[in-house]
This record gives C-alpha cells, sequence and structure tokens, in this order.
C-alpha cells in the first residue's frame, strides 16, 4: 500500500455536518460552521465575507491551506488534512477597540486550555501567539494564531500540527500533537474542544467589556504563558534589538521586558526568541 493511501486512512476528512451540530447551539457564539476541502487563507476569505456583513460567529475550516499566513507575513503550509486550519468572524460589541488586542491571547488561552486537557499533553503559550509543545525534551512549536482587522469586525486564525510526522515539519523547531505523544489526536473531538472552551472564555471577556483583569483573561495568559520568566531576545521592527528578562504581561497584553540595567519596557510588537541566560 502506498504511502499517501496510508496517509489517507491516518488522516480521515472532517464531518462538517457532525461539527456543526455538535457546536452551534442558541445563545452560543457560533453562528455558522462550514469544511472546505482546500482555500487559500481561511483569514483572506472570511475577511471579504466581513466586508460583505457577514454576521458575527462565522466558523471557517480548510483541510488544507495553499496560502496560509503566519505573522509578519510568514508563508505557512502543512499537508492536508493533518492539523486543523480555521478562521473565526468576530464582532466583539461592547469590547472597546483598544481592547480588541487581547483576542488573539484569548485564542491562544482557550487553545492551550481545550488542547491540554482533550490531547493530554501540556500546551503552553509563547508570546504573543505561539502554542508550543515538548517534543523529546525539546520546546516546539505547535502552531500559531493571527488576528487581522476586517473593517468593524476581527477575523482570527489558528492553524495547529496535529498528525505531522518528523519528515513532514516546515523547520525543525516545529512540533505536533501526535509527536509529543498526545492520547488523542482526532481533529473533530480537538476542534469541538477548541471551539467550545473559546465560547465560554470570550463571553466572559465581552461580558466584562473586554477587560482583561475582571474576565480573568490577563491571569490566565500569565499562567500559561512560557515566555514569563525567561531570557529573551526581541527583534523589534526597524531592526532594533532587546535582551533582558520577560517579566510580565502588561494590562494591553503587551510583553514587559528586564533589561540588564533593570530598566522595564513594555513591547507590543516583535519576534520573541526564547534564549539561554548566557546567550542573553
Amino acid at each position: 500500500m502506498s504511502s499517501s493511501q496510508w496517509s489517507d486512512l491516518d488522516r480521515p476528512p472532517l464531518r462538517g455536518a457532525a461539527l456543526e451540530r455538535a457546536v452551534l447551539r442558541p445563545g452560543g457564539l457560533w453562528t455558522s460552521l462550514r469544511v472546505v476541502t482546500q482555500t487559500g487563507s481561511t483569514n483572506s476569505d472570511l475577511a471579504a465575507e466581513a466586508a460583505r456583513g457577514a454576521a458575527a460567529g462565522a466558523v471557517l475550516v480548510a483541510e488544507e491551506q495553499t496560502a496560509g499566513r503566519g505573522r509578519l507575513e510568514r508563508r505557512w503550509s502543512a499537508p492536508a488534512r493533518s492539523g486543523i486550519f480555521l478562521s473565526m468572524l468576530l464582532r466583539p460589541d461592547g469590547v472597546p477597540k483598544q481592547r480588541w488586542g487581547w483576542l488573539p491571547l484569548l485564542v491562544g488561552v482557550s487553545a492551550a486550555s481545550a488542547l491540554s486537557q482533550v490531547a493530554g499533553v501540556e500546551v503552553r503559550l509563547k508570546w504573543p501567539n505561539d502554542l508550543l509543545v515538548d517534543v523529546g525534551g525539546e520546546e516546539r512549536k505547535l502552531g500559531g494564531i493571527l488576528a487581522e482587522l476586517a473593517g468593524d469586525a476581527v477575523v482570527v486564525g489558528i492553524g495547529l500540527n496535529v498528525s505531522l510526522r518528523e519528515e513532514e515539519l516546515p523547520v525543525p523547531a516545529a512540533g505536533s500533537l501526535a509527536l509529543a505523544g498526545a492520547a488523542v489526536t482526532d481533529r473533530e473531538t480537538l476542534l469541538r474542544a477548541l471551539l467550545r472552551t473559546f465560547d465560554e472564555l470570550y463571553a466572559d471577556w465581552a461580558g466584562a467589556a473586554g477587560d482583561p483583569e475582571a474576565s480573568g483573561l490577563r491571569a490566565a495568559y500569565a499562567a500559561q504563558c512560557a515566555t514569563l520568566g525567561r531570557s529573551v531576545r526581541v527583534e523589534l521592527p526597524g531592526g532594533r534589538e532587546l535582551l533582558g528578562e520577560a517579566v510580565a504581561v502588561d494590562g494591553d497584553g503587551r510583553l514587559v521586558v528586564r533589561d540588564g540595567a533593570g530598566e522595564e519596557r513594555a513591547v507590543g510588537a516583535g519576534d520573541v526568541l526564547h534564549v539561554r541566560p548566557q546567550q542573553a
């Protein structure tokens, strides 16, 4: 039997109708859920739908993305049906726009919580929007989150490596739930848990007008963040660099870094690398 045939058996397609029945409920956040075989980018597709007035709570899941995007316009790809590739359309009415920056962190907390509980492996967060797992004692990237404004809406996409094998990884620093020894790699089970968890946490956050303290979001993020307490190198816009210890996430979701002189600086954008103390 060819490897592609084995791959088909190992990676069954998602059942869109079953997911709809499991996730859509009266009074819940989600209003529609579609599964497509292939698309360029689920974020781009939902942003276009948002511009046409699509309702909040729409979820688009792709079995394969041919033009997936990560932060800083990085390209992102994975074999068909090897992961969870989805975007959600949100219209956070009642939440001031200055607090919308917490949405990717909220997705991260939801994903880390749901996957840790259901898959049986510890999933941690790297500021601002990466998910990490341990593979053979090495910290590896499980997935990433990308939030984009779409008029009066926000589209948040998430990509998670579920069944990728070592030889399929795009870079050595990548990982997957399978490689981390997850007890569950069924994508439908993982998707249901992720969307239900986000629904619950989003309701708390939106109900508190996006306040990260009152909703408990800042504390939850800090508890799951692998970046805090670590020596980091932050590559800032314009080619600048900040070295120091990540000590906190502030009320705006920014990473607070204490440099060698003891000065604390809040970083709102940048690429963060976890480094050993001697490297800093």
